[in-house]
């Protein structure tokens, strides 16, 4: 038990109850607008396009009981643009978190000139055969 309160105070205090918070209150006050959107706008364009439906107020009754089935279908047209505009959002996101992840490429060594590389090969060559003369 004391592991798991260790545990949720090292969640808390890293921020990301905080995070999580902020993330909520940002996402509700962006579903309210997507929901106004799509409640006054898009909806009412929609219904005046197929014919001067008012999708709020389909309904069928069914004994006593009144089911809004067009309450259902504004609703999942406000699921699908949150959703989308979420997506659009994280996948924004996520790339630049790969640009930043991403190391500079290391510029490429100029290449030595051929006069230079001959040289050094030489020199190697030089200090081998001083090398192998120390040793005898």
């Amino acid at each position: 038990m004391k592991k798991f309160f260790s545990e949720f105070k090292e969640f808390a205090v890293k921020g990301n109850m905080f995070d999580l918070a902020v993330g909520m209150v940002i996402g509700s006050a962006f579903t309210s607008i997507v929901k106004s959107i799509v409640d006054d706008i898009i909806m009412p364009l929609v219904g005046v396009l197929i014919g001067g439906v008012n999708f709020s107020g389909l309904s069928v009754k069914v004994g006593d009981s009144v089911i809004k089935y067009g309450n259902l279908i504004q609703n999942i047209v406000v699921f699908l643009i949150t959703a989308m505009c979420l997506f659009v959002v994280v996948k924004a996101l996520n790339a630049m978190k790969r640009k930043k992840e991403e190391p500079e490429p290391e510029p490429e060594p100029e290449k030595k000139p051929d006069d230079i590389v001959l040289l050094e090969q030489i020199k190697d060559t030089l200090v081998e055969i001083q090398k192998s003369n120390n040793k005898q």
